[in-house]
């Protein structure tokens, strides 16, 4: 794992891969290189238009890649499954659950759920549930996760996951993030429990310079705010290139264990990936079981094949 990059990335040829909020950031890094390596990837994008910039990219840098627009809106569930009902293959063998927002002003998904945990956790609940046949038909298929070490700001509320009581968009974020390492931890204990060799793995990218953090300041008119943002991603933060070889670690490299969790391996925030520290709450079977059936109930999407 030392000084592991994307020359280290296997074969993926053969391989179908999903990569949500693949325009732009780590994700589309991610998209990029798992095409260089073989893999048919779709890019699951929210915007159509910056969703087809990133293709004509992508294929403009690797004009062999085989790579297409899926068209995803994390934050509505109809669209999740229009894009699971559409999905044109009989396998996955890739799924990374990437999309996400930070540290937003209180909003709501097209569903009702506070965003952040309605896109970073719930969306992708939903979308690895409905694609979860697709999985199971790709011997030894992988989910990768991507959360944060901002985790562990805040353990999930279960009685309040839509931060209804009191919204603070930090500890919104790191509950959300919480809930994406439960979510590994529950997939890859039922997946398990059935015999499957499906892995399920979590994986951050540290602090990497991408759109993510000037979305909050964009949102609520603070300039100021903003160009801090941009200046930390110049000085301070490792490149979206650097960021995202701990998911392509987790979603690539042989002998991954499930419910692992890959991350930079300089204090969890720079550098080539390595194992990396989790709160003690991610790893709680009686949380995990129990944000996997609310989960279920408010998404309306059941794992009838992992059902325990």
């Amino acid at each position: 794992m030392p000084g592991w990059n994307t020359q280290d990335i296997p074969d993926q040829s053969g391989r179908v891969a999903v990569v949500t909020g693949a325009n732009s950031g780590i994700g589309f890094v991610t998209a990029r290189e798992l095409a260089r390596k073989g893999a048919r990837v779709v890019l699951a994008c929210r915007s159509e238009a910056r969703g087809k910039a990133a293709v004509d990219r992508l294929r403009a840098e690797l004009p062999q890649a085989r790579v297409e627009l899926g068209r995803l809106d994390l934050g509505d569930l109809a669209s999740i499954r229009e894009f699971a009902t559409g999905f044109p293959y009989e396998r996955l063998d890739v799924l990374v659950d990437n999309a996400g927002v930070m540290a937003l002003p209180y909003a709501t998904t097209a569903d009702g759920f506070e965003t952040q945990f309605g896109v970073n956790h719930l969306g992708h609940f939903a979308l690895t549930g409905l694609l979860l046949p697709a999985l199971l038909a790709a011997p030894g298929a992988r989910v990768v996760v991507v959360s944060s070490g901002m985790h562990a700001l805040a353990n999930i509320d279960i009685n309040d996951l839509n931060s209804e009581r009191r919204y603070r968009r930090w500890i919104a974020y790191a509950r959300s993030k919480t809930a994406n390492l439960l979510f590994t931890h529950e997939l890859a204990r039922r997946a398990a429990a059935h015999g499957t060799d499906l892995v399920a793995a979590a994986a951050h990218p540290g602090y990497a310079a991408t759109n993510l953090q000037s979305t909050g300041p964009l949102a609520e008119g603070r300039p100021a705010a903003e160009r801090l943002v941009r200046i930390a991603n110049r000085v301070i933060a490792q490149p979206a290139e650097a960021g995202a070889l701990p998911i392509l670690y987790a979603a690539t490299e042989p002998g991954v264990r499930p419910d692992s969790f890959t991350g930079p391996h300089i204090a969890m925030w720079r550098g080539a990936p390595a194992p990396s520290w989790r709160a003690p709450w991610t790893l709680n079977d009686a949380a995990g079981q129990r944000l996997w059936a609310a989960s279920e109930e408010l998404a309306g999407v059941t794992y009838g094949a992992l059902k325990v």
